[in-house]
């Protein structure tokens, strides 16, 4: 069977090879490249610098360094009634770091949808341990510094039992006795919240979502399972590891407080401050069994906090940064008219100037009628 064959010779080779020899040598480019130094050039032109980046935090004139705090209002017994925000604002006073807080009524949230959360420099950190552990970096402030590697050992460990279970006893008595909380630290929802909705709505409303919601966290994490006085129980359990702990020294772990301390304030503190009409075992428990507890809550206070009562009777968000200067009230006129009184233009003559010639003029005038009338 024959098979295809493909000729591949060239029909005139003479003729080819002429061509080849012709044509020009080709170095692989079918145009003529320009010079070197232009195409960088050209390159240069074409680089574009990359736009900033979109400023995506709510507080987008902040100023360099400066920590923007965002958490929840203020109450008359407490500056904040989430553990989490005292912590951050106890620790950042104790640091000495420049902060203010923003004063957003409850509406904001971080992209963890968690409170408090920071902006610094045109970033959001969210969570509190986050927080501190970024802002200590940053700023060079680590309260634990001077642990030794077990007594960090033992702070983390102390931290863990306070956040994630002595917390969620306080949780679940909050999510039992709503109104309690209302009463207990004397919130004033319709200020809080910037609302003219009267507070018998708001009261009720809270009552409702704080139940519901609550106890649903509770069960999830397991504490709500157990009955009130198992609960109970609970928290007085960590509340004598913590007084054993501390013994007679004035805070944790010697003579200056660590993020231990602060953790531990923040938290008992939620218990210590609430109103005294209003019952509650854990903070008869604190004065009556761990008196020593009291005592750090006390002393905490007074070294981060010593505009406390300022904090709680003005309700002031940045009652730490200083006033401007108010400007001195302009007198009132005769009239009455005060401030709103027009003031004189700076092509207008001043007040009193303007009378003083007319009776000049009045007189001039007076005089040639005079004059005249002895001419006559």
């Amino acid at each position: 069977m024959a098979t295809e064959v493909i000729n591949n010779v060239p029909e005139n080779p003479e003729k080819e090879k002429e061509a080849k020899e012709d044509a020009p040598v080709d170095n692989g480019q079918t145009k003529e490249d320009p010079p070197a130094e232009k195409v960088e050039e050209k390159t240069e032109e074409k680089k574009v610098e990359p736009a900033p980046p979109k400023i995506t935090v709510h507080k987008a004139n902040f100023e360099k360094d400066v920590v923007y705090l965002y958490q929840f209002s203020r109450t008359p017994l407490l500056p904040s009634t989430s553990p989490y925000c005292l912590k951050v604002e106890t620790w950042l006073r104790l640091a000495g770091i420049k902060y203010e807080n923003v004063d957003h009524k409850a509406k904001f949230r971080s992209k963890k949808g968690q409170l408090p959360f920071v902006e610094l420099n045109g970033e959001e950190i969210a969570d509190s341990t986050f927080i501190i552990k970024e802002l200590s970096e940053k700023f060079n402030k680590d309260l634990d510094s001077a642990l030794t590697a077990e007594q960090k050992v033992v702070a983390h460990a102390m931290i863990s039992m306070v956040e994630n279970h002595l917390s969620w006893v306080v949780l679940w008595w909050r999510a039992k006795y709503p109104d309690s909380v209302l009463k207990g630290y004397q919130v004033n929802l319709q200020s809080a919240l910037n609302t003219r909705l009267p507070n018998p709505i708001l009261n009720f409303c809270y009552k409702l979502t704080a139940a519901r919601k609550g106890m649903k966290k509770a069960k999830a994490h397991g504490i709500g399972v157990h009955s009130q006085e198992e609960i109970l129980e609970f928290g007085k359990n960590d509340l004598r590891v913590l007084s054993d702990l501390l013994s007679d020294r004035p805070f944790f772990f010697g003579d200056e407080p660590t993020l231990l301390d602060v953790v531990a304030f923040a938290n008992l503190a939620q218990v210590h401050f609430i109103d005294k009409e209003v019952a509650h075992p854990l903070r008869d428990a604190m004065s009556e069994q761990f008196p020593n507890l009291v005592g750090l809550v006390s002393r905490l206070k007074q070294r981060a906090f010593a505009d406390w009562d300022d904090i709680c009777a003005s309700l002031d968000l940045n009652a730490h940064l200083p006033k401007p200067a108010k400007d001195k009230e302009p007198k009132e006129s005769k009239e009455g008219s005060g401030p709103n009184e027009k003031q004189p233009l700076p092509d207008e003559p001043e007040k009193g100037k303007g009378d003083e010639k007319e009776k000049e003029l009045e007189k001039e005038s007076d005089e040639k009628s005079k004059d005249n009338e002895k001419e006559k």
